[in-house]
């Protein structure tokens, strides 16, 4: 009897690990069919930035062109201006990034941390800000900077994103904050730990991991922001990649090559900062998912 249950149990295990290996294998066949589609558009468009307008509009979109113009992107970084343009990008970018993720960390943690009687209230009124629609705040803003003198001024750009972006921020941070342990802020108001101590050397480096995402979050949001940089911003000193596209776009001819490699400028840091990041991404999901 006891052979015969033995050799039951180790066939049902044999089963199962083969069914176990066909799901396996299914995932993974589906994963890679994903990966090629999600991989394909950056392909297609490194291609496009290496041909001219002939060969965009002659040639199959697939094809490889056969004299590659490289010289498309020294001609979008030197000509077109996409040096000062990438620069203003990374600069607004990180900024408002630091601002937003400073002010949330500030918001969640009084919300969450302190008790005051309009704590709710505040967090509702938040919350709101995830329901309005930003291209109807477009007018409002446009008057209230130009009575400001900052139409066509980098802080109209960082006070837009850092505002649209707290709410959001908020809401990431929000769960992970309520389930941070407080053994640990007790112990240091027991030692004399100030409120302002008690955020910035103990509560905001344990939040560290979500804190990266919602970091990057906010990086893509802001890198690819089109709508405020094109309404407030008219001096080309001033204006993002996103924008400074349109310089490639005329009413008779357009460079097409140039506008692809432009694109490609663009994508890049994000790739990057995707890939070197990616891990933190990863961690303040998981740490956020299992807390909350």
């Amino acid at each position: 009897m006891n052979i015969q249950t033995s050799a039951t149990t180790s066939t049902k295990q044999l089963k199962r690990k083969s069914t176990n290996q066909i799901v396996y294998g299914i995932m993974y066949i589906l994963l890679a069919i994903v990966a090629v589609f999600q991989i394909f558009p950056i392909i297609w468009l490194f291609l496009f930035s290496l041909k001219n307008n002939q060969e965009v509009f002659n040639m199959s979109p697939f094809a490889i062109p056969t004299n590659p113009k490289w010289e498309n992107y020294a001609k979008v970084w030197v000509e077109g201006n996409i040096s000062q343009y990438f620069f203003n990008s990374v600069v607004y970018t990180l900024v408002a990034v630091i601002l937003t993720v400073l002010l949330a960390s500030m918001v969640t943690f009084t919300i969450t941390r302190m008790k005051w009687k309009w704590s709710k209230l505040t967090l509702g009124l938040f919350m709101v800000g995830l329901m309005i629609p930003v291209h109807s705040t477009l007018i409002p803003l446009f008057s209230t900077f130009s009575k400001l003198n900052l139409i066509d001024n980098p802080i109209a750009i960082i006070l837009s994103y850092t505002a649209f972006n707290l709410p959001i921020t908020i809401m990431i941070l929000l769960g992970f904050y309520q389930t941070l342990p407080r053994e640990v802020e007790e112990a240091a108001i027991m030692d004399g730990a100030s409120i302002h101590r008690l955020f910035f050397q103990i509560t905001l480096p344990m939040t560290s991991p979500v804190m990266a995402t919602a970091g990057i979050i906010n990086m893509i949001y802001n890198w690819n922001e089109f709508v405020f940089v094109n309404t407030f911003i008219s001096s080309d000193q001033f204006k993002t990649l996103t924008v400074g596209i349109q310089n490639f776009i005329g009413q008779y001819t357009t460079d097409w090559g140039a506008i692809g490699a432009t694109l490609m400028i663009s994508i890049i840091p994000i790739l990057l900062a995707f890939l070197v990041l990616s891990n933190r991404i990863v961690e303040g999901i998981a740490a956020g998912s299992v807390k909350g």
